[in-house]
């Protein structure tokens, strides 16, 4: 499995339809250098103002979908 390192520096739109979230952003993505501790995985950075933003738009877009759901379904 190839892992990556990952920076986002700007999420510019987000949407959502077919059961997914989908996001428009820059990121600056590069190939992760091997690491010796544990199982291999990808690291995602971003700073405190876009985590932020990430979070607002994400509640956003799920406030969106449950408004979609029928009240039974709830």
């Amino acid at each position: 499995m190839k892992t990556w390192n990952i920076e986002i520096q700007k999420v510019k739109a987000m949407a959502n339809g077919n059961g997914l979230i989908r996001m428009q952003l820059d990121a600056l993505v590069q190939v992760a250098p091997p690491q010796d501790e544990g199982m291999p995985s990808s690291i995602l950075s971003i700073s405190e103002a876009n985590a932020r933003t990430l979070l607002l738009l994400l509640k956003a877009q799920i406030a969106e979908l449950d408004s979609r759901k029928a009240k039974s379904r709830r």
